[in-house]
């Protein structure tokens, strides 16, 4: 079977929204995929500024905000669709939505974005809320990529995303994954203070000098003794990690350069913590936007080449776009009524199908 769908991630860098068009192909349970069209819209100002302040209004003004992001992602889809020459070309449109509330320890997690807006406008099948039936089975609802690893990347041990928050995943029988730590969005945030987006391939950071008693702090958070399955919200890297950051009132070089090698530290002791330890030649695919920052890859390569880990940096379209990527093959799986939630990445009861449909075509 070939199915023709376009995928939609934004992270909680809040850099923009990702899509992709692709073609996947099923045969026999083998899954292979084609990229044929990507891009990523970046937020304007005001819509950076409402989704990054979107856990502090109300819960009228929330789901008003929820609407008109949907609608927001609607038409960035025909715009998408419009620019590639995609008319009557996609099947079904699969949307990840921002994360806002994740608490998965009260069964909730939330992400903006309305299906129904976006089916609306498109007209065309939507899958939405992705995360909601795991979280319901008991599960963390995340990570939830790593069902796409599995059937799209055979071939790697080890999978790292380097988002707005960082994750591993271990390619075994058991699939396993969770969160590690805060990443982009902090690195973010720290370059932020001297008029910078990001700081580009890690230069601010590799210009600093180690505060070893700010990074002793940053590594004895408490998530980091937590067992997994774990996961984590936006909101520690943004109200635990920063602040302890700032605290230390260190020049803006110096904070990055001891972040970027607390992530390393800590991508080095989450692949350690994992069931087995890595055999020689084990590989290690880094994608998100953290691989192309040259200083925290280099840092993170020399964490784990003890471990006979080889990191791969693979081409800048799959790192941009594997989330994005993903989520149209979720979507897919939503579609055919099949699993596309792995119970032994989040500690969910069971697999499950996740995802809401919304039916936007006229019949």
């Amino acid at each position: 079977m070939i199915y023709r769908a376009i995928g939609l991630m934004s992270g909680s860098s809040l850099d923009g929204l990702d899509i992709v068009f692709t073609e996947l192909h099923e045969n026999g349970g083998k899954w292979t995929y084609e990229i044929l069209a990507a891009d990523c819209y970046p937020y304007s100002e005001d819509w950076t500024k409402r989704l990054a302040g979107a856990t502090s209004l109300t819960a009228k003004d929330y789901l008003l905000l929820h609407t008109s992001y949907g609608e927001y992602i609607g038409q960035q889809v025909l715009k998408f669709i419009e620019e590639h020459g995609l008319h009557f070309k996609v099947a079904v449109v699969a949307s990840h939505g921002h994360t806002t509330f994740h608490i998965p320890a009260q069964k909730m997690t939330a992400q903006l974005g309305d299906g129904a807006a976006i089916a609306a406008i498109t007209q065309l099948p939507v899958v939405t809320d992705l995360r909601s039936m795991d979280i319901a089975f008991g599960g963390q609802g995340a990570p939830i990529v790593p069902i796409g690893e599995k059937l799209l990347l055979p071939g790697y041990d080890y999978f790292l995303n380097l988002g707005g928050i960082a994750n591993v995943s271990m390619n075994a029988a058991d699939y396993t994954a969770f969160d590690i730590c805060a990443a982009n969005r902090v690195l973010n945030m720290l370059a932020a203070q001297v008029g910078k987006e990001y700081d580009e391939n890690g230069a601010l950071a590799a210009s600093g000098n180690l505060d070893q008693s700010l990074l002793d702090k940053l590594n004895g958070l408490p998530y980091y003794q937590q067992s997994y399955p774990k996961s984590l919200a936006n909101d520690f890297g943004t109200d635990t990690v920063y602040p302890l950051i700032t605290s230390a009132g260190l020049s803006v070089p110096d904070a990055l350069h001891t972040y970027v090698e607390h992530i390393a530290t800590q991508v080095r002791d989450a692949i350690t913590s994992l069931p087995n330890h890595p055999s020689a030649e084990s590989k290690l695919l880094v994608t998100g936007g953290g691989a192309l920052n040259g200083y925290l890859v280099e840092r993170i390569t020399e964490q784990v080449s003890g471990l006979g880990i080889e990191v791969v940096v693979p081409g800048k379209e799959l790192i941009q776009y594997k989330e994005a990527l993903i989520m149209a093959l979720i979507g897919v799986l939503r579609w055919r009524e099949e699993n596309n939630v792995l119970s032994s990445v989040t500690g969910s009861r069971r697999d499950s199908v996740g995802g809401a449909m919304w039916m936007g075509q006229e019949f």
